[in-house]
């Protein structure tokens, strides 16, 4: 169903088994905007901080998101151009093609409050070629889930936030689901600022809760 209806690769679901639509699945985890910034700081490895926040806030597949090249982000303007896949075949192989549909291919507005992140990761990790992968492992290599699992230490991080079942994909459902809650979608430079105004409150009570300890309260009366 994800195939036919969310990612648009099939015209319909070939599996067809009676009474299976009315089995309840359980809610996707769905990530609050503070949840989201902390699981990208505890990234073990430094260079899938900026992976965590792009996947979230411009709403990527994992496919999507190892595929992109330094052409396809503008920090300036606040885009990001998805237009190919790297997919993982079962032999182990890798293979990048560009997405079909209209709708996969698509410009995604971010908020400027990832942008630092975003233009230290490019500074950092990303070779200066314009048609540079924005995500390698270490060695250069396409990322793997696998491998990016392990060095990440998601299992790690989520556990230390007490966070259960979360898994890459859940990224991009917390991106839909924080736009849907701004009012539009991920396509709209509005939306895009409203997330970001999101994050820097979220920021702030952060930094108060750093340097107080707690939240600072009004007086009673």
């Amino acid at each position: 169903m994800t195939a036919a209806e969310e990612d648009k690769l099939i015209a319909r679901n070939p599996c067809r088994i009676k009474g299976a639509d009315n089995e309840q699945t359980p809610e996707r985890p769905v990530l609050t905007v503070a949840q989201v910034f902390e699981l990208a700081d505890r990234m073990a490895d430094r260079r899938f901080k900026a992976l965590v926040l792009l996947a979230t806030f411009a709403s990527l597949r994992w496919g999507e998101a190892i595929a992109l090249r330094r052409t396809g982000i503008d920090l300036e303007g606040r885009v990001v151009r998805v237009r190919e896949q790297l997919l993982e075949l079962d032999d182990g192989g890798m293979r990048l093609s560009p997405l079909k549909s209209r709708a996969a291919r698509r410009t995604v507005s971010i908020p400027s409050a990832i942008v630092a992140a975003l233009a230290d990761h490019l500074a950092e990790f990303v070779d200066v070629a314009d048609d540079a992968f924005l995500f390698l492992g270490k060695r250069g290599g396409f990322l793997r889930g696998g491998n990016f699992r392990r060095k990440a230490r998601w299992a790690d991080a989520l556990k230390e936030m007490g966070i259960q079942g979360l898994h890459f994909h859940n990224l991009r459902h917390t991106g839909n689901t924080l736009a849907a809650q701004s009012g539009a979608s991920l396509a709209d430079h509005r939306i895009a600022d409203a997330l970001s105004a999101r994050v820097k409150a979220e920021q702030t009570k952060r930094e108060k809760r750093d340097d107080d300890g707690s939240l600072r309260t009004a007086p009673a009366g």
